[in-house]
């Protein structure tokens, strides 16, 4: 099975890198000794990336989560605007008892192209 976000919940993060505006990859380290990445593998026709973090990331460090949700937004037609064909909103929330953080990547295309984001376990 591919992981799921969610299955972050109650681990310890110990590192995270990439996580700030614009970044492309996020990787996430965690005290069992598992890695993650967060990322979108880009084409021609589209760009997604980290559009804002809210909230303090040091604050989820070396706490068990309590929280790691993902949420996502596509576009409807009455949304879009003439540079946007397509885009994708995808907010991962995740918390400790030491804070809440949120992690918001935005994606947009012409519309035939993927605007998700890739959450996988690496080696």
């Amino acid at each position: 099975r591919a992981p799921q976000f969610s299955d972050l919940l109650g681990k310890t993060i110990v590192d995270i890198y990439g996580a700030e505006p614009e970044s492309e990859v996020i990787a996430i380290i965690c005290a069992d000794g598992s890695k993650y990445l967060m990322y979108h593998e880009q084409d021609c026709c589209e760009c997604v990336d980290v559009n804002d973090i809210c909230g303090d990331v040091s604050c989820l460090l070396n706490t068990p989560l309590t929280k790691a949700k993902k949420v996502v937004e596509t576009s409807s037609e009455k949304d879009l605007d003439e540079r946007d064909e397509s885009y994708t909103w995808t907010f991962y929330h995740l918390a400790t008892v030491n804070g809440y953080v949120t992690i918001r990547w935005y994606g947009e295309s012409n519309g035939y192209y993927s605007e998700s984001v890739d959450f996988v376990q690496v080696p």
